[in-house]
């Protein structure tokens, strides 16, 4: 007999073989379909749903009849296991808090399917913003929330409120912006006018009040403010008399935007919840105002002697030393700061330092959670001069 015969009987015998086999697989294929009463053919149909079953796109009904199959059926119930931690492992566990950016998106979507009557100035839209967000975290509070205690910080200090003192304190000083908008001053007639004897007053008044009133009075203000603002469509050289200093309206609201986010960062710290920060677009705003700030934050510092003296005098609109403050991310930008005069001319060719922090560290510092030592900044250049912008940031935080 030839080798080659031999090859052929045996390749005769392993087809025989498979094919004994392939009937006692199927045989035991026939016998699982029928353990829960399944016919053959409808498990078999069940079966090759699995998969998108898996994956969720299934239809109701395709849905249903599996899921009424699985129980019954071993092999199915361990397949469909499988496949479902195949699933798992091939999506990122995302986070059941909605997008910081939805209710912009939402509303952009809106107004562009229908112009809004009453267009909201852009100046004003991180105001909206931010006290809409405070507000959709407030939403959340449980009774027990609202006593916990919120740490608030400044350069200059700190101070431990409730929920209720946090929001007083946030609406007596959005009240000056209200009174030069023609609104009511929410703590009445003859108030003080300085940030830090009305937040004393606000948070006196709060004490006789449960939550639902004063979030309700804050929440009614910041509308009030929202909308008369709308109604300008311009600041129109208005400002705001906070006292300590005055800003424009635009200018004004966009620091209250500021310190609502901050504050909104300090009550979520106390209850452990996430919060995003602002938008980009409303965060440069933050970080654009902060940064004009800096020149007559360094030259107040140097009044009060606790910055370097001018290294030479230098007239109005001459250029001096400058400082090159770079905020990087998306809400960031390059700044040109004069260390010497506020009035000096600020320029690239005259710099003699380089700062750089990102937006949000940035805003921080100048929140007074930040301080100067530690704030991760990159650096290069008149190591006195660094010092000097980095603690006049950080001494832009006021209560």
């Amino acid at each position: 007999m030839s080798l080659t015969g031999n090859r052929e009987n045996r390749k005769g015998g392993r087809n025989r073989g498979n094919e004994k086999n392939g009937e006692n697989g199927e045989n035991r294929e026939n016998a699982e379909a029928g353990r829960d009463g399944t016919p053959p053919e409808e498990h078999f149909v069940l079966k090759s749903l699995l998969g998108v079953w898996a994956l969720a796109v299934c239809s109701p009904e395709e849905t249903a009849a599996v899921e009424a199959h699985l129980p019954g059926c071993p092999a199915c119930a361990e397949e469909a296991r499988q496949l479902r931690d195949a699933v798992g492992l091939m999506r990122r566990e995302e986070t059941l808090d909605p997008d910081p950016l939805l209710r912009s998106r939402v509303l952009d979507e809106c107004l562009r399917n229908r112009p809004a009557d009453l267009p909201l100035p852009r100046w004003a839209a991180p105001y909206d913003a931010e006290t809409a967000r405070l507000d959709a975290l407030l939403r959340d509070m449980g009774d027990a929330e609202w006593n916990t205690p919120v740490r608030l910080r400044w350069a200059t200090g700190e101070r431990t409120l409730t929920l209720c003192g946090v929001l007083a304190h946030l609406g007596s000083v959005d009240g000056l912006v209200a009174t030069a908008l023609g609104l009511d001053d929410p703590l009445g007639p003859g108030a003080p006018r300085t940030m830090g004897d009305r937040t004393e007053a606000a948070v006196e008044r709060c004490r006789a009040h449960g939550p639902p009133f004063v979030r309700n009075k804050w929440r009614t203000q910041t509308r009030n403010i929202v909308r008369t603002a709308a109604l300008r469509a311009s600041d129109d050289g208005l400002w705001v008399d906070f006292t300590e200093f005055r800003r424009s309206l635009a200018d004004a609201l966009v620091g209250r935007a500021f310190a609502c986010w901050i504050h909104a960062e300090d009550i979520a710290t106390a209850v452990d919840y996430p919060y995003e920060p602002p938008a980009p677009e409303h965060l440069a705003r933050m970080v654009d105002l902060t940064a004009r700030r800096l020149p007559e934050a360094i030259a107040a510092r140097r009044r009060a002697g606790l910055a370097a003296p001018p290294r030479r005098l230098t007239a109005a609109g001459a250029p001096g030393r400058t400082l090159h403050l770079e905020v990087e991310g998306r809400g960031g930008g390059d700044w040109y700061i004069p260390l010497d005069s506020p009035a000096a001319l600020a320029g690239p060719e005259h710099t003699v330092a380089h700062l750089a922090l990102e937006d949000t560290e940035f805003c921080r510092l100048a929140a007074g959670h930040v301080p100067p030592r530690e704030a991760a900044a990159g650096h290069e250049g008149d190591r006195e001069a660094i010092r000097d912008t980095l603690e006049a940031v950080a001494a832009l935080s006021r209560m």
